[in-house]
């Protein structure tokens, strides 16, 4: 009995213990659940209270830029999201779509002026992504507009300002805001170009002023990119007032040009190298390759030349390691001599010397460029550039001179025909029969030793007289066809006149705004044509002048026909012509 009496207590016992466990763990598990039910209540109103802080905060920063574009587009609010697409095109104006024109015209975007536009490249990788460094850092410039045809959803970016947005690489899809912006008129300009010898340009500011004449904005920080025949200067824009981006257009910019900081860089294109008269200069030149050279000629030395009691000398000593040279000058605006464009030349093997007398036309005060071309091998060279006095020479040969063969008891040697005293005459042409050759060709004539007769060549194609080492060049030189860009196949000698006054495609200086440009065909118009402009000074001259006389805007090519009749109606006695002419009739 007391067996069965304590079992049943023990199991009572156990009985209540489990209930008691079992009621406490479902507290336990009752409170966790509301403790995580009351977690994920707080985490889900944070979220929503974060979502609606985020909305106040977008909504605001919407604000802003929407006021900031109405202010900035001086109550015009325009903005796309485009695809960048290039095309060929000059100067930084860009082409929109259709619907740009109908949205713009609607806010009367074309009664406020000319319309210009910021362009920002679009960060294309995922909002998480994108932080402020980036948002700083993305590129931004600015343009104008040149017409309404670009596809939908795409916007056409010329070179000028696609390098400026993308100058190393591009994405697949380009994205860029386009935003309605007003720019101030710039009045100062401060550039810098990225290599050496842009101010070796002759009159590099006006080609700077034909190469912005292309162009609506400047931005800060932009590349400016200037061309000149085949070379490309690149400027970089520092500083811009009175905005940090700036219209050019009808504006009168002050224009500073510091000096390239990148001077010891290597570059493709040439670069002129100053000579100082009488200073020897050390050179390599690779065969094929030039290597360019300067030098002035100032109005005191001038002075002295046009006397003719001095003369350039222009010096090339060359090191005998199997290579050869070729030298080539020309006077400025043509700055780089080829062996197609020059004004002297010298293909002499070994070292030579070129002359350079007031006797030649188109010597005179000026800066001068030397070329030297690499014919063949490699060649290491010394160049000089100096200032020789005619003065000892011609008194010394003065001096020399004789009276004249006839006046003396003379005979003509039959073999050389010299003419040689008459008691000796026997014995020279003894003497010269054997020892002398007169050469045979035409218009020679020229008396040779016998040993120096096997040397003495002549072309065939144009009989000048060379050593026997000298053919090969001179065949190469002078009679081996050149085909010119324009197409026409000639030789040096015609292909240097060609180039130097009726091919197309040769640089001349515009009369109106002193860039050099192609020349082109004939203008157009039969007046222009008479005048002798060429195909861009047609065009160039069209551009509006004020008179400086009467006020009027004039084209500029009749300025000077519309100033002598302004002057010509200004002068009294041409007034009192006219009114006698009147009192008669």
């Amino acid at each position: 009995m007391d067996f069965e009496l304590r079992r049943a207590r023990e199991k009572l016992e156990k009985e209540q213990k489990e209930r008691k466990e079992r009621a406490r763990v479902k507290l336990e598990r009752e409170k966790k659940a509301k403790e995580g039910a009351k977690k994920q209540r707080e985490a889900i109103e944070a979220v929503q209270r974060s979502r609606r802080i985020d909305a106040a905060e977008a909504q605001l920063k919407a604000d802003e830029q929407m006021q900031e574009s109405v202010l900035a587009g001086r109550g015009v609010m325009f903005y796309r999201l485009l695809e960048a697409v290039p095309y060929q095109g000059i100067g930084d104006k860009i082409k929109l779509p259709p619907s740009c024109f109908t949205e713009l015209s609607d806010q009367g975007a074309f009664d406020k002026g000319p319309m210009y536009f910021q362009l920002s490249v679009v960060h294309q990788e995922d909002s998480s992504d994108m932080n402020v460094t980036d948002e700083e850092n993305r590129r931004t410039t600015h343009s104008g507009v040149l017409e309404f045809t670009a596809d939908e959803g795409s916007v056409s970016l010329p070179p000028h300002v696609w390098h400026n947005l993308f100058p190393a690489e591009t994405p697949k899809t380009p994205l860029i805001e386009v935003r309605y912006v007003w720019l101030p008129k710039g009045t100062y300009a401060k550039l810098q170009p990225e290599r050496v010898g842009f101010s070796d340009l002759p009159n590099h500011k006006a080609i700077l002023e034909t190469s912005l004449r292309q162009h609506a904005t400047l931005s800060q920080g932009d590349i400016l990119t200037v061309n000149y025949g085949e070379l490309a200067h690149a400027l970089r824009v520092l500083e811009l007032k009175p905005s940090s981006s700036v219209s050019v257009l009808e504006t009168d910019i002050e224009v500073d040009i510091i000096g390239s900081d990148s001077a010891s860089e290597k570059t493709d294109q040439h670069i002129l190298n100053p000579l100082v008269f009488g200073k020897l200069e050390s050179g390599v030149v690779d065969e094929g390759n030039y290597m360019y050279y300067k030098f002035s000629i100032d109005n005191d030395i001038w002075g002295i030349i046009a006397l003719g009691d001095s003369r350039v000398e222009v010096k090339i000593e060359a090191e005998t390691d199997g290579g050869d040279t070729d030298l080539f000058i020309s006077r400025h605006p043509l700055i780089f001599p080829t062996r197609h464009q020059h004004e002297w030349s010298s293909h002499d093997i070994g070292s030579k010397t070129l002359i350079l007398s007031s006797k030649d036309k188109n010597l005179g005060a000026g800066t001068y460029s030397v070329g030297v071309y690499g014919f063949k091998g490699t060649t290491k060279y010394k160049i000089s550039v100096s200032v020789q006095d005619d003065y000892k020479r011609k008194v010394g040969q003065q001096s020399a001179s004789t009276s004249s063969p006839m006046e003396m008891d003379t005979v003509e040697c039959r073999n050389c025909r010299h003419y040689i005293p008459s008691r000796t005459i026997a014995l020279h042409e003894a003497f010269c029969s054997r020892h002398n050759v007169v050469c045979q060709h035409a218009a020679c004539g020229i008396v040779l030793r016998v040993e120096e007769a096997k040397n003495h060549v002549h072309c065939n194609k144009c009989g000048q007289a060379f050593q026997q080492g000298e053919m090969e060049k001179h065949m190469k030189v002078f009679h081996e066809p050149l085909q010119c860009p324009c197409g026409i196949v000639l030789e040096k000698e015609q292909m240097v006149q060609h180039q130097a006054s009726v091919c197309p495609l040769r640089l001349v200086t515009c009369r109106f705004c002193g860039d050099m440009v192609p020349a082109g065909s004939s203008a157009l118009d039969v007046r222009d044509r008479l005048r002798g402009l060429s195909e861009h000074e047609s065009l160039c001259g069209s551009r509006t002048a004020p008179c400086d006389s009467c006020g009027r805007s004039v084209m500029l090519k009749d300025m000077d026909i519309h100033q002598k009749k302004q002057c010509c109606y200004e002068c009294p006695h041409t007034n009192a012509r006219a009114s006698a002419v009147k009192e008669e009739g």
